[in-house]
C-alpha cells in the first residue's frame, strides 16, 4: 500500500483538516513535525512515508479566495523531487492550465486534482480526461460527504471518463478517526476494477490499511495518522 502524505494549506499554513469542516482549520499542532511551515511539513511527512509525491488541498482557493501561488512555488522549488497532486478547486481544465501556467517551470511536477465538488459540468469532465487531454496526467476526486455523492458533474457515474487514478473521498472521515468507507470504495472498485483507486479519509493505522488494500485501494491519502503517530515511518 502507498502512503500519499497530504498537506492542507491555508492563508500560507498547513493546517488539520477535520471532517471537511473547512471553515475551522486551525494550524496544525504536530508532535512529528513541530511546525505549521508548509515546506517543513511537507518535507518531514514525504521522508516519513518514503515518498516523492505529497497531495496538497489549497484550501483558500477551495473556498473561492486566490490560490497560494507563492507558496506553492516555495514548495515545489525546495523539494525538487517532488510531485505534487494539487487540489486548488479546478472547475475545469482551463482552471488547472491556468494555475499551472502561473507556477512557471515547475508546473510540470504539478498533478492537478479535478474534484467532482468542484468540476462544473459533464462538459467540464469530459474536457479533463477525453479527447486531446486523454493521453495526459491527472486526478479524478470523486467526493461525498455524509453518505451523499458531491457532484454537480456527474462524475461518479462517468466511467468512460475517468482517467487511470481515481480517489474516493470521503470528507466526513477526513481526521475524524473514524476509519476507512471501505464500502464505499469496494464498490468503485467493482463497478471499474482496472481503475488504480487512491483511497482517502479515515485511516488511523496499519491494520486500517491491511483491510483498505483488502478492499481494492492502491493506495491512501493519510494526514492524521501520520501526525498523531499512527503510521510508523516507512522503511524503503
Amino acid at each position: 500500500m502507498n502512503l500519499i502524505p497530504v498537506i492542507d494549506l491555508m492563508q500560507g499554513q498547513v493546517v488539520r483538516a477535520v471532517r471537511g469542516d473547512r471553515q475551522a482549520y486551525r494550524p496544525i499542532v504536530s508532535p512529528l513535525c513541530g511546525s505549521s511551515d508548509p515546506v517543513t511539513v511537507a518535507r518531514i511527512l514525504c521522508e516519513h512515508c518514503a515518498t516523492q509525491q505529497l497531495y496538497v488541498a489549497d484550501l483558500d482557493a477551495l473556498l473561492g479566495r486566490p490560490a497560494q501561488v507563492a507558496v506553492l512555488r516555495t514548495l515545489l522549488q525546495a523539494l525538487p523531487s517532488l510531485e505534487l497532486w494539487l487540489d486548488a478547486g479546478f472547475s475545469s481544465a482551463q482552471a488547472a492550465d491556468a494555475l499551472r501556467l502561473e507556477l512557471g517551470s515547475a508546473a510540470s511536477r504539478v498533478v492537478p486534482v479535478f474534484g467532482s465538488e468542484s468540476l462544473a459540468s459533464r462538459e467540464a469532465l469530459a474536457q479533463c480526461f477525453g479527447g486531446a487531454r486523454s493521453g495526459e496526467e491527472g486526478v479524478l476526486s470523486l467526493d461525498r460527504r455524509d453518505g451523499q455523492r458531491m457532484d454537480a458533474a456527474g462524475c461518479w457515474d462517468a466511467l468512460e471518463l475517468w482517467p487511470r487514478r481515481v480517489i474516493v473521498m470521503t470528507l466526513e472521515r477526513v481526521g475524524a478517526g473514524t476509519g476507512p468507507d471501505l464500502q464505499t470504495l469496494a464498490g468503485v472498485r467493482q463497478k471499474s476494477p482496472l481503475t488504480f483507486i487512491v483511497g482517502a479519509g479515515g485511516i488511523r493505522n496499519e491494520s486500517d490499511l491491511a483491510q483498505a488494500r483488502d478492499a481494492g485501494a492502491g493506495a491512501w491519502l493519510v494526514a492524521s495518522a501520520l501526525h498523531d503517530g499512527g503510521l510508523p515511518r516507512v522503511r524503503r
